[in-house]
């Protein structure tokens, strides 16, 4: 009873042995009113016959010789025919039964009128004075003398003899016949069931043992999971079945290189903050050994190099910091309207004397329109700052960093176009992935875990803007995004 076959089997063996039972019932009852109707509508003027050859009431006086040639006479003819004579009230008058075989000296007349005045659907049953438990079929007419009613002639249809010949042949070989062709019908009808079941249940044990197969692997995405082309619900849950172990699989192969870049992002930052860190711890050490012997112009050098690693560990804490936030969807962008070219100038000014150090040009070409766009200005100015950053660290002495705005369909397109190093094709596609951090050649200034463009791309899809990178080694590295503009938000 633990598989689902063996219960959809015991479920309809239960079913179809209810259903033969009851359709022999049924048949039992139908054939039984059959040939009562047929029994009532063949003998329903009988009583009419019987009644009309004698007078069985004169002047309120029972003619009992009549009454029982009459009866003796219908018995002859049917001899599961009963006659009782009755009043008008229903009182029985006389009969021609052993008395001690009557169980009462009256019946109910109404049905008696309504079966004279045809008001009836046959087969019409009436009180059997010998059986108070049982009603049956009869026949009844009217005793008329000198014009008027003086009761009625009452003829059951299928006496005590009736009965006592249907109960001797109960198990006759019809009925053995009939119950016999119920019973192979119900085993044919299981047996088929058994089939049907088999051939559904069969689908449903695959799909099973395919689960279990997977489940054992470790849901390994390789494992052989049969097909089914049916479009019916079983197909449809192998087809969802499939999909999900395709889901799995997938998600198993994220959580492995997930797994791989935090372990990369664990070697990543110890190095990024033991660097900065060390050298901290160096130059604070020099200072307080050798503080006596230090001219000013050694102390403030060595306080500049502290003060600048201090500031490189301080953005790198800050930049996870911030990614944790945009990855746990803590961030909620606060859009406002404001002009993007102003913003750029304002980014751009903090990266001017960076850029003169560096030997590198900045430029800004924003057009003549204030370019309005609805955005999160404060996020907005950190994917800026992020990408300036990121374009002047690989950009060489004598190379050139430009910012351009373009007016599109609804929205302003922002590109920042570096002519530095290049990134390798294998590493485009990575390069938005957090953690990821790829050294290359040109590469100066501090190094960091490779957040930056992490972070530029969750906030820009906090915004609904997705971010395009093109790139040619020893040629330059181009990034686009579009912010909508105030009008088209």
């Amino acid at each position: 009873m633990k598989t689902l076959f063996a219960r959809l089997s015991v479920a309809f063996l239960a079913l179809i042995v209810l259903a033969g039972g009851g359709f022999y019932l049924v048949d039992r009852y139908s054939t039984q009113t059959y040939y009562e109707e047929l029994t009532q509508r063949l003998n329903s003027s009988i009583a009419m016959y019987v009644a009309g050859e004698s007078q069985l009431i004169e002047d309120g006086v029972v003619n009992t010789g009549a009454l029982e040639q009459l009866a003796r006479q219908a018995m002859i003819v049917n001899p599961t025919v009963e006659v009782y004579l009755l009043d008008t009230e229903g009182r029985i008058l006389g009969h021609t039964l052993p008395p001690e075989s009557i169980q009462t000296e009256r019946i109910d007349p109404e049905p008696v009128r309504r079966l004279i005045a045809g008001e009836v659907d046959m087969p019409f049953r009436g009180t059997d004075p010998r059986n108070l438990n049982r009603n049956k079929v009869f026949s009844a007419a009217e005793v008329v003398d000198s014009g008027a009613v003086q009761g009625y002639l009452y003829a059951i249809l299928g006496g005590q003899k009736y009965d006592e010949l249907a109960s001797s042949i109960r198990g006759s070989y019809v009925q053995k016949i009939s119950l016999g062709a119920i019973v192979a019908i119900v085993i044919a009808a299981f047996l088929a069931g058994l089939l049907v079941f088999s051939l559904l249940t069969r689908r449903l044990t695959r799909l099973t043992r395919d689960v279990r197969r997977f489940t054992a692997s470790d849901f390994d995405p390789d494992t052989v999971i049969q097909t089914d082309d049916t479009d019916d619900e079983i197909g449809q849950l192998g087809s969802a079945f499939r999909r999900m172990a395709d889901k799995i699989g997938e998600q198993f192969e994220d959580l492995k290189q997930t797994d791989r870049l935090r372990r990369e992002l664990i070697g990543n930052v110890s190095h990024d903050l033991r660097t900065p860190l060390a050298s901290m711890l160096g130059y604070v050490d020099t200072l307080l050994l050798k503080n006596e012997g230090l001219d000013a112009g050694e102390r403030r050098r060595y306080l500049e190099i502290t003060r600048k690693h201090t500031r490189h560990l301080d953005r790198l804490i800050g930049e996870l910091f911030e990614l944790s936030k945009l990855d746990a969807a803590a961030v909620r962008p606060s859009l406002e309207r404001f002009s993007l070219a102003e913003l750029l100038h304002d980014v751009s000014q903090e990266f001017e004397l960076d850029a003169e150090s560096r030997g590198i040009t900045l430029t800004v070409d924003t057009g003549e329109q204030p370019a309005m766009v609805k955005a999160d200005i404060g996020l907005m100015q950190r994917v800026l700052e992020n990408l300036l950053r990121n374009a002047l660290k690989f950009t060489p002495a004598g190379g050139e960093v430009r910012i351009h705005l373009a007016p599109r369909s609804g929205a302003v397109r922002v590109a920042v176009t570096d002519t530095g190093c290049g990134i390798p094709t294998e590493d485009l596609e990575h390069i938005f992935d957090r953690y990821f951090h790829a050294r290359r050649e040109g590469e100066h200034g501090d190094s960091s875990a490779g957040l930056g463009l992490a972070i530029v791309k969750r906030i820009l899809d906090l915004h609904g803007s997705r971010i395009t990178v093109t790139s040619a080694l020893n040629q330059g590295t181009r990034f686009e995004f579009d912010l909508p503009t105030a009008a088209a938000a």
